[in-house]
This record gives C-alpha cells, sequence and structure tokens, in this order.
C-alpha cells in the first residue's frame, strides 16, 4: 500500500513540473508578439518612404487587375442556378398541443415522425376521438412494434426472394408508351435489371419537366421554356444547298420555323461563324457561307457539319412534347436527359422535376435522392406489370447500394465484390481467380454468412440458427393415477 501511494505522489510531481514548463512557456509568447508588432511598425514606415516610387508602377500594373476582373466575372457567370429554398411554414397550435400530448403518452417510445403527423390529422378531423387518444396513441404502438424485424431474422435473404420471385413473371417487352404515345420508356424487366445494375446512362433516358407559377398556366409562355430546353438542329430550321461551281453554300432559313423557336437571322448567323475557317453573311433571304481555303472536299465536309449544327437548346435532349394536365396544368415531357442543366431554365420547378437517370440525380442531387430514386423507380416498374411488393424489401435494396456513398450495382462490379467473405465472392461469379487472389493474399474467412456456412456444411447464424437455448427436463417417475 505505502508503494502505491509513492507512485501517485511521483506521477503528481511530474504533472506539477509538466504544469509548470507550459506556463513559462505560455508566458514567453507574448514577447515574440512583441517583436513582430515592431518589425511591422518598422515596414509600414519603410512602405511610407517608398509610396512614391511605387506609384509608378502600380500604375503599369493596372491592366492585369483588369484582367483578373474579367477572369472573376467569367467565373460569376459560370456559377449554377440554385432553386430557392423553401418557406418553412410554421406548425399551427391546434397541431403542437396535440404532438405534445403524444410525448407525453409515449414517454421513452419512439414513434415515426409520418405516423405522428397521420394521427394528429385524423384526430383533427374528427375532434370527438379526442378523448381516445391514449388508447390510439398505444395501439398504434403495438402494430408498430409488431411490424418491426425480428433480431437476427434475415432480412437480406427474405427481401431478395420477395422481388426476384414476382420478377420471373414479369414482361420481357423493353418498350412501354408511358401516357404520352410518341415517347418510349423501357419497362418490366429489362428496366428493373437497369436499376439494379446502376446503369451510368439508361437506355430510354426521360424527363418529366414540370413548371411553375404562371408557367404552367399559360401555353406561350410553356413553349417558350419547351424552346429553350429542346435541341434545335440547322437542319430541321433552314435548308443547306451546296454551290459546287462557286464553292459556296447556301443556307435559306425557314421564317415559320424559326418563329416557332424564338430565332433571329443575326442569331443564326453568328452561330454558323463559330465554325472555324468559315465566314457567313446575311444577303437578304439566304445566308451566304464561303470557305477561307475552297476545295470540294473540304465543301462537304463543311455541309455535313452544318446540318449536325446545334443553334439552341440542352445537349441531351432530343425531343420534347407539351401536355396539359388536369392537376398540373402544362407538364413538358422529354426524351434525353440534362437533368443539370434543365434545373437552370427559367420557370422549371426544380422540386417536382424528376428523370428516371438514377446516376444523374446521384450527381446533381445527393446519394439521398439517388436512393429514393432507386425506390421509387423500382417499385413503379413492379406496379406497372400488377406485382405488389413491399415497398420495404425495396427500400432494402437502395440502402444496401448506396450506403457506401455512391450507387453500387448489385453484382460483382459492386456490392458482391467488397463482400469479406472469400466464399460467398467465389460463389457467386468467377470461382477460381477469387480463390487464387485470396490464397495469395492469405486471407480468412469467418463463416459468418449464408452461402459460407452452406458450402461448409454447418447451420447459418441467422433466425432458429442465431438463437443456441439449452433446457433442462426434469425427470419425473411419476405414474398415471398416482
Amino acid at each position: 500500500m505505502v508503494a502505491k501511494k509513492s507512485s501517485k505522489s511521483s506521477s503528481k510531481k511530474k504533472d506539477n513540473k509538466k504544469t509548470t514548463k507550459k506556463t513559462t512557456k505560455t508566458e514567453e509568447k507574448p514577447k515574440k508578439t512583441v517583436k513582430k508588432t515592431t518589425t511591422t511598425t518598422k515596414k509600414s514606415k519603410a512602405t511610407k518612404k517608398q509610396k512614391t516610387g511605387k506609384s509608378k508602377k502600380t500604375e503599369e500594373k493596372k491592366p492585369t487587375t483588369k484582367k483578373t476582373t474579367k477572369k472573376k466575372a467569367k467565373k460569376e457567370e459560370v456559377k449554377t442556378v440554385v432553386a430557392p429554398p423553401k418557406k418553412e411554414v410554421e406548425e399551427p397550435a391546434e397541431n403542437k398541443k396535440l404532438r405534445e400530448k403524444i410525448k407525453k403518452i409515449l414517454k421513452d417510445r419512439v414513434l415515426p415522425v409520418s405516423i405522428v403527423d397521420e394521427i394528429i390529422t385524423s384526430v383533427l378531423k374528427e375532434k370527438s376521438v379526442e378523448s381516445k387518444l391514449e388508447k390510439i396513441v398505444n395501439t398504434t404502438y403495438e402494430h408498430f412494434e409488431k411490424n418491426l424485424i425480428d433480431q437476427a431474422e434475415a432480412c437480406g435473404i427474405v427481401g431478395a426472394q420477395s422481388i426476384g420471385e414476382p420478377g420471373t413473371q414479369m414482361t420481357m417487352r423493353t418498350f412501354h408508351y408511358a401516357g404520352v404515345a410518341e415517347i418510349n420508356v423501357t419497362l418490366g424487366l429489362p428496366r428493373l435489371i437497369e436499376i439494379v445494375d446502376a446503369r451510368s446512362i439508361p437506355s430510354t433516358p426521360m424527363m418529366n419537366i414540370y413548371l411553375r407559377d404562371e408557367f404552367k398556366l399559360n401555353s406561350d409562355l410553356a413553349k417558350q421554356v419547351a424552346n429553350q430546353i429542346e435541341i434545335t438542329r440547322l437542319n430541321s430550321i433552314a435548308d443547306i444547298e451546296a454551290d459546287l461551281t462557286n464553292l459556296v453554300i447556301n443556307v435559306k432559313p425557314n421564317s415559320k420555323t424559326m418563329k416557332d423557336k424564338n430565332i433571329t437571322e443575326e442569331e443564326l448567323t453568328e452561330t454558323i461563324k463559330k465554325i472555324r475557317k468559315i465566314d457567313a453573311k446575311l444577303e437578304k433571304d439566304k445566308i451566304k457561307v464561303t470557305l477561307d481555303d475552297p476545295s470540294y472536299k473540304k465543301l462537304l465536309d463543311v455541309v455535313e457539319t452544318l446540318k449536325d449544327l446545334k443553334v439552341k437548346g440542352i445537349d441531351g435532349i432530343k425531343r420534347i412534347i407539351i401536355r396539359k394536365e388536369p392537376t398540373e396544368g402544362y407538364v413538358i415531357y422529354s426524351e434525353g436527359s440534362n437533368l443539370e442543366k434543365v434545373l437552370q431554365v427559367e420557370g422549371v420547378d426544380p422540386y417536382r422535376t424528376s428523370t428516371n437517370d438514377i446516376q444523374a440525380v446521384g450527381r446533381v442531387l445527393g446519394i439521398e435522392a439517388a436512393r429514393n430514386m432507386i425506390i421509387q423507380e423500382a417499385h413503379n416498374t413492379l406496379s406497372e406489370q400488377g406485382l405488389n411488393v413491399d415497398k420495404r424489401h425495396i427500400m432494402l435494396v437502395a440502402d444496401v447500394m448506396t450506403a457506401n456513398g455512391n450507387i453500387r450495382a448489385i453484382g460483382r462490379h459492386g456490392v458482391s465484390k467488397e463482400k469479406e467473405s472469400v466464399l460467398s465472392r467465389a460463389a457467386f461469379e468467377i470461382t477460381v481467380s477469387h480463390l487464387l487472389d485470396a490464397a495469395q493474399r492469405g486471407e480468412t474467412d469467418h463463416l459468418g454468412g449464408v452461402a459460407e456456412n452452406i458450402i461448409v456444411g454447418q447451420p447459418v447464424n441467422l433466425g432458429t440458427g442465431a438463437v443456441e437455448l439449452i433446457m433442462k427436463a426434469n425427470k419425473t417417475n411419476k405414474k398415471k393415477g398416482k
């Protein structure tokens, strides 16, 4: 006991020494700062003396500041337009009171916010039910507890089975007319495979562009937005004729289509001038295009480039259809997708505009938005075929795909590649290479999953296999009737 006390006292002394050292260091610090201040004062005096000499130099350096300001202005122009934040609506006093009452009833127990909101709305509709609020909250909590997943349940296998089994009954048709007769959208099994594989570009990209305020009510304003979004090539606006004798190209714009697309002849000439080694001039009803080095081959090449020349619109969006919906007003449906650029267009509602390109949603709006998109798209494809799959199984798949912060495919290039177990990776695909790599690295398999235990031939640590119960039965020699 004495030895222990002495050790404690020595440690205390050491600590005291350390603290004294630290304090001395802190006392020394302000001295250094004083030195620095003295040097700064000296420098300031020197600068005052040299001001007259440096004034000429600053005059010479003025043009560089102009360049920097130009660069800054360009950088500011490049900045993306962010959607205006939604105004937070304050909760009514009645709702707040009910919410507090529910919290008191629940005490330490927790219910999801959506369920609490449903209880509040239903109680406000029928105020006679308010007296039975405690009973309602308790019964809802009981039902909620019953629906929770049991401990050690194989939720992954159940989820995979619940999606995979009805997936076999899905039709193999690739194209389906989704409300709009002109636009084709991939649905059925191919679409489900696209979602699960996390394809970078969907086979038939599409966008539902919703408009806001007066744009969705006025057809002319909706047309203006559509013209800004839809890509227009020179071939669709004007007739291109090559004069082989004079080695000149004549572009004759169609006045009616030019009016519909809100494009002037001056704008058209400016866009044509952007092509290298070319000069364009307006002459009455046509635009005369001349070459810097005229030749027959170059003339034909320029004609081909002029046909595919982009005059207006957003890249990736080939075609657009405007429809008047009974509740939403005018809605734009597009063949092709470019979410980032479409959200910047004036009049577009950024909160409701959607695309079937999940990777684009992940890039522009973030991983949580991509997760919600996976759930929505998978649920829509299954329900469109008349298959009722529980949304929680789809949510589990979406969580696995986006848990890493990136959208990963459920396959050998994504989720299954990153499994810890060697045997489960080998059981999926490319068996030999997985086993060879594991042998070279000297990996160990802890046999935690399903596939590994089945391969080895032992019970799986899931469900009843995860529980170890030992029961001692009391042996009784009592006979009947005694």
